[in-house]
């Protein structure tokens, strides 16, 4: 009888256990992010996503540590309060502790499960840097709106560069409605306007209030509808993950 999936509830007998019974047992990382996200959406929305992510698709399968709560968000800037940020390396190496302190507990198999787009960057160089360090163990990054090309098309259908968009900002109408200014949703449009651009810009220099998208579409039976084939595609992952053998061995 498994007793928790969650790492911080376990005692240190109970993770041996585990993993004595279950040597493929996979650690689920969740990595999200501190930072504003517009009028209508709590600063911790990426940290919550990301953390709900990984409990849900965790079954028998894995364990799911505590989540990182700060990313790289230095782009963010400070205009806007609320944003906590790492910089990107900042967050490879944070990311990769973790990663190595795992290793150390005796896990083989470990997933970043990421909720903040601008982390993507980062956990593939901690990635990259575990894949130097522990070739025969394994390690990989899951992100919610990237999870299947059709979950990919709804995240990004009212803004490719989104960000508290309508996707996103249904998702925690699901998950966490009370934590929604649904007053301010209404009026928080902003339209994406990095089409064609050449360069990165800070958020100040794209939106005129921390929104790109337009989060007055969501809803709560979009955001069920959503994260219903978010959690699925997410716990068909981490099975294979569980079980998944090199390509040449």
């Amino acid at each position: 009888m498994i007793v928790s999936h969650k790492w911080e509830e376990l005692t240190s007998a109970q993770l041996a256990d585990r993993l004595a019974a279950d040597p493929e047992c996979v650690a689920l990382i969740p990595v999200g992010a501190t930072e504003q996200h517009g009028p209508h959406l709590p600063v911790g929305t990426d940290t919550i996503i990301a953390t709900a992510l990984a409990d849900a698709a965790a079954g028998d399968a894995a364990v799911v540590l505590p989540p990182l709560a700060f990313g790289a968000s230095f782009f963010h800037g400070t205009r806007l309060a609320g944003t906590v940020a790492f910089s990107g390396e900042e967050t490879a190496v944070t990311a990769g502790l973790v990663a190595e302190a795992c290793v150390d507990s005796g896990f083989r198999r470990l997933l970043f499960v990421n909720g903040h787009v601008g982390n993507a960057a980062a956990l593939w160089i901690a990635c990259d840097r575990f894949r130097r360090e522990f070739p025969d163990l394994r390690i990989g990054v899951m992100q919610w709106w990237d999870l299947t090309p059709e979950i990919a098309q709804r995240a990004t259908e009212d803004a490719a560069d989104w960000h508290a968009n309508a996707a996103e900002t249904s998702i925690m109408l699901a998950l966490r409605p009370e934590l929604v200014d649904t007053d301010k949703m209404r009026d928080a449009d902003d339209p994406d306007r990095t089409e064609g651009a050449v360069f990165r810009y800070a958020v100040q220099h794209v939106s005129t209030n921390g929104v790109t998208g337009y989060p007055s579409r969501a809803t709560k039976s979009m955001g069920l509808e959503l994260w219903q084939d978010v959690v699925a595609a997410a716990q068909d992952l981490v099975e294979r993950a569980h079980t998944e053998k090199p390509p040449l061995g």
